[in-house]
């Protein structure tokens, strides 16, 4: 036991995306070329599955929404190449959808480990269910994960490039059920001066940027 290897960390909010150069529906995909924009790199267990379907439906008709805001989409499954290719050619004859962001495909699970969704060992990709909301500077900045039976909610995956937008753009903070335009909070004070000078007592930490 004392010689095994202890297992990597999944990657946290904060910790850079990690690295990685696959086969994809649209050719190769490298991470690094996203660098300088907003990426959601979200992942699914399997091609030809109900609920992932829908999704790259819902998707694919919101993907000029997340690229008016600078946001490129980019899907993951175990699947290979070929299988992703018979599926989106499925979806785009019984829908009338094509899927045109990359699809990369992950047979050997390798990217899906470097980001925690499945552990090494893992024979199956019940734990593909993650999305990661990647910053310009390829720092990861939101983590949303679901189980098998839910299927993700696309506003409020628009909702959170917004918030982190919003966020970013004017150093403060979204609250709770936030949109678009609504006010955002101030970042709370860190100086006792400045909690004694505050007209009410609870400005220092819960107060409207205005």
């Amino acid at each position: 036991m004392a010689n095994e290897q202890a297992p990597s960390l999944p990657p946290r909010i904060g910790d850079k995306a990690p690295a990685f150069v696959a086969r994809s529906t649209v050719g190769p995909v490298n991470m690094a070329d996203y660098r300088g924009q907003w990426l959601v790199l979200f992942s699914h267990p399997a091609d030809f599955t109900p609920v992932c379907t829908t999704e790259f439906l819902a998707l694919a008709r919101a993907a000029d929404q997340f690229a008016q805001r600078g946001c490129a989409l980019m899907g993951l499954s175990i699947d290979t190449l070929f299988a992703h290719f018979a599926w989106l050619r499925l979806v785009r004859d019984r829908f009338g959808v094509e899927v045109r962001f990359p699809l990369i495909e992950d047979p050997s699970m390798v990217i899906a480990c470097a980001y925690g969704m499945v552990r090494s060992g893992d024979t199956d990709s019940f734990g593909v269910r993650s999305s990661f909301f990647i910053d310009p500077a390829g720092v990861i900045r939101a983590i949303t994960c679901y189980p098998p039976n839910v299927g993700r909610s696309i506003p409020e995956m628009l909702r959170m490039i917004d918030a982190l937008q919003a966020a970013d753009a004017h150093g403060a903070l979204t609250p709770a059920d936030w949109q678009k335009g609504d006010p955002l909070v101030c970042a709370p004070e860190a100086s006792l001066d400045a909690i004694y000078a505050a007209k009410d007592p609870g400005d220092w930490f819960l107060k409207e940027q205005g």
